[in-house]
């Protein structure tokens, strides 16, 4: 069976999830736990660069809205910015944030106008730009 484009969600607080971008379902299986049974996933990034007609239809891979952050810039801000706020160096509760806010035009397709801020660097930012 050929692999599976997935969408994966991540979850930062009860009704609060965050689009991490498109993986590949290379494996499944059930791990069982006393009582319970557990779904066990292995996935992998997709890379931009990957043949997308192999693995699914081209639209599959389109992303919903152009606000959403690739995982690829994703990774390459999270390298550069170290996993820490860029405003005061902090490694908790990180947000990916638009350095010109995208209802101001600023782009999520490039790492250049992507940052990392902590929620609270973050919510003083709002949609100014800096």
């Amino acid at each position: 069976m050929p692999a599976k484009i997935i969408k994966v969600y991540e979850k930062i607080k009860a009704g609060i999830w965050v689009y991490n971008g498109l993986f590949v379902l290379t494996d499944a299986w059930i791990e069982s736990s006393g009582n319970r049974n557990a779904f066990k996933f292995k996935l992998e990034m997709l890379e931009e660069s990957t043949d997308s007609d192999a693995i699914a239809k081209p639209n599959e891979l389109e992303l919903e809205h152009n606000r959403l952050i690739p995982t690829s810039v994703k990774v390459e801000v999270w390298q550069r910015d170290k996993g820490k706020c860029v405003k005061c160096g902090s490694s908790v509760n990180l947000h990916y944030d638009h350095i010109i806010p995208f209802s101001k035009g600023g782009s999520s397709t490039t790492a250049a106008n992507i940052q990392l801020l902590c929620a609270r660097c973050n919510l003083r930012k709002h949609d100014n730009i800096e």
